[in-house]
């Protein structure tokens, strides 16, 4: 298997800490109502379908229509999506700066709604030092797919073998290894510095 050239990164609970608790526990005290607003309103396999492409204009009226006593909770949603994510995820943003100053090339495979990412990455200049960011939602198609792989290959240009891919879901990394690449199962920055090392990206 050839050393990796290149390096791909997840974004939400690799490089951002992501949930959607984050914002709604500011807008809801009870923590049994908050339970059970993100089991069965607003939850990730709800929101999981703009990650595939479903656009906000057809998902929240539906949901609204669905829970209507919940009506301004599911656009606080769409409006203050930023607001889920409360911050970086500690040591990993310094990894990707080391990697861009040592002049390996960068490269994003993040599942997100294409309209909550670009009011996203306007917020955060770190994702202007990757050379290109493949967003599921853009594509209308999301990992574990190999499709989305096959188009991170087709514009990274890299082979299989040169791209080396971290995220925090198992079943992502696996379809990364299945073709191919290097894969590390993300659980800290410190973890993924210590591979990184290892394979002599840093």
């Amino acid at each position: 298997m050839s050393e990796p050239k290149a390096v791909v990164f997840d974004v939400g609970r690799v490089m951002f800490q992501w949930q959607l608790r984050s914002l709604f526990e500011k807008l809801i005290d009870d923590s049994a109502e908050l339970s059970w607003f993100l089991e069965n309103v607003v939850t990730e396999e709800w929101h999981f379908q703009h990650d595939r492409g479903v656009p906000l204009a057809k998902m929240l009226p539906a949901r609204m229509h669905e829970f209507p006593d919940q009506a301004l909770r599911i656009a606080a949603y769409a409006a203050r999506f930023n607001e889920t994510v409360a911050g970086p995820v500690p040591g990993t943003l310094d990894l990707v700066r080391e990697l861009h100053g040592a002049g390996v090339p960068l490269f994003c495979l993040t599942n997100f709604g294409d309209e909550f990412f670009a009011q996203f990455r306007a917020a955060q200049p770190i994702f202007d030092l990757f050379k290109d960011i493949i967003v599921s939602g853009e594509e209308l198609v999301a990992k574990p797919d190999p499709q989305i792989y096959q188009i991170v290959e087709q514009r990274s240009g890299y082979m299989r073998s040169e791209l080396f891919f971290t995220d925090d879901n198992a079943a992502n990394v696996d379809a990364a290894c299945k073709r191919g690449w290097h894969g590390h199962l993300f659980e800290n920055a410190e973890g993924l510095r210590e591979e990184l090392t290892d394979l002599g990206l840093l």
